[in-house]
């Protein structure tokens, strides 16, 4: 029998705990792995060749893989091949997951209109005490990410800021804003409307509280020893941050609304519109919304560069992923996987090992922990119900170690945003220098394989 389960996830299966199910008969192929190897070559090619990772937009990539998998095994029919991948575009994980998508978007482009964001930096500013000014910069950059969900968001918001009080007090403007991109990646990792959490509570079958609880965990010695770091690095300076730090509580309460909800346990769609609408009932009564303007907000965003179309590109990828990955496992790609991780790996331990170390190479591969998670998302819950891995830790885990490599690598998006905010004020940072300051995701990193080694899943879902 499923269990299921009401708060938006697909049905979960019934976990097996540290017990292992018999191997599955089924004859894997390298071959069938082709549209994920075309796909990595050709966008780690062109990245290579433009010397940038973002000269080919993703879905371009996973279009040419797609047609990748359609060239392959002549003994099928197109039109059976079109069956197998409409079937796995229309999953119902796939499809609750990308409806998910379009409500984060929602409340992400209704909430920033409202004066969120900014009221958000100011009230985390406000309190920074200035005696402590770099710990507390990566403090502020965990509530904020955590509230607004994304890792770039915060570093846009906070990096200015950050190069500034690096100027005002002395410190390595690359340890300031290496404060920000830790506690970016900490709300990343961890918000409930951060679509990293999406996808991998989507792909595994588990609520997104369950995944909370586990992930945070196995995360907050991290932050815990990041805190000191920075304390001891830089702990002895009296700075003070300037400038208007006027906000208001009114506009900061839609995110406090959504993240206990998602924490309480409520439905995640009753969450978002939730959250939707009260950002819109805010933005109206104070004005930063014209009544006009609500829809336009809820689609595009206060600059039009938000909102529900924010999310077409992820939404769209996520669909055909899961066509790619439905030809695949057809073609016998998933199950070579899982036979190889077989002849390696005794047990869940081993399982959650591979888990880490497929989340890992995928997420470097793409520069992308969401894409990432989407791709290594359905073979991780392959080998997690092989090995009796709960739902909750293999999502965990795909998480934390897509995010571990996301805040490190220098041709990723955030430490490219970091770079680029430092120089919007005149100071001149490149990724590679950020890199030693980055305390928190090489913890991470530590914590999820201590975790594996020494700490059982928790009791609950």
């Amino acid at each position: 029998m499923e269990e299921k389960n009401y708060q938006g996830a697909a049905p979960l299966q019934k976990e097996t705990e540290g017990q292992s199910c018999p191997p599955s008969p089924a004859k894997g192929s390298a071959w069938g792995l082709l549209p994920i190897g075309v796909f990595l070559v050709v966008y780690i090619g062109s990245g290579v060749v433009f010397q940038s990772f973002y000269a080919m937009p993703a879905i371009v990539g996973f279009v040419i893989a797609l047609a990748a998998a359609f060239a392959q095994n002549p003994k099928k029919s197109f039109q059976e091949k079109m069956t197998i991948t409409a079937r796995g575009m229309g999953d119902e994980n796939v499809m609750v997951m990308c409806l998910i998508f379009i409500l984060a978007g929602a409340f992400s482009g209704s909430v920033q209109a409202a004066g969120g964001v900014d009221s958000t930096v100011a009230l985390g500013l406000s309190i920074l005490p200035t005696q402590i000014v770099v710990a507390g910069l990566f403090l502020i950059a965990c509530f904020i990410s955590l509230a607004m969900g994304t890792s770039v968001g915060t570093i846009a918001a906070l990096t200015p800021i950050a190069a500034g009080i690096s100027e005002k007090t002395g410190f390595a403007g690359a340890m300031c804003v290496g404060a920000v991109v830790c506690g970016a990646m900490f709300g990343d990792n961890l918000s409930m409307i951060s679509d990293t959490t999406i996808a991998a509570t989507r792909t595994q079958g588990c609520e997104m509280g369950d995944k909370f609880r586990e992930n945070f965990r196995i995360v907050l010695p991290a932050a815990l020893v990041t805190v000191v770091l920075f304390l001891v690095m830089a702990g002895r300076a009296d700075a003070a941050v300037e400038g208007d730090l006027s906000y208001n509580l009114l506009e900061v309460l839609p995110y406090f609304v959504v993240l206990a909800g998602a924490l309480a346990g409520v439905n995640v769609f009753v969450v978002l519109i939730l959250g939707t609408l009260l950002s819109l009932g805010v933005g109206l009564f104070t004005g930063s919304i014209l009544p006009a303007d609500v829809f336009n907000v809820v689609a595009h965003g206060p600059d039009g560069s938000g909102g529900i179309a924010n999310m077409y590109d992820i939404t769209v990828i996520s669909i055909v992923v899961a066509g790619i990955i439905g030809l695949v496992k057809e073609n016998g790609g998933i199950d070579f996987i899982l036979q190889g991780i077989r002849r390696h790996i005794r047990g869940p331990k081993g399982a959650q090992l591979g888990i880490a170390a497929l989340a890992s190479l995928v997420d470097i591969s793409t520069a992308n922990n969401t894409i990432a998670i989407v791709m290594a998302g359905p073979i991780a819950r392959d080998i997690a119900q092989e090995y009796g891995v709960p739902p909750r830790r293999t999502a965990a885990l795909l998480d934390i170690f897509t995010s571990v490599w996301q805040g490190i690598i220098p041709y990723g998006a955030q430490l490219l945003y970091a770079s680029a905010g430092a120089a919007a004020v005149g100071v001149t940072i490149a990724p590679f220098e950020i890199m030693p300051y980055l305390f928190y995701p090489m913890l991470m990193a530590v914590c999820g394989l201590g975790a594996i080694a020494l700490l059982r899943p928790g009791k609950k879902g």
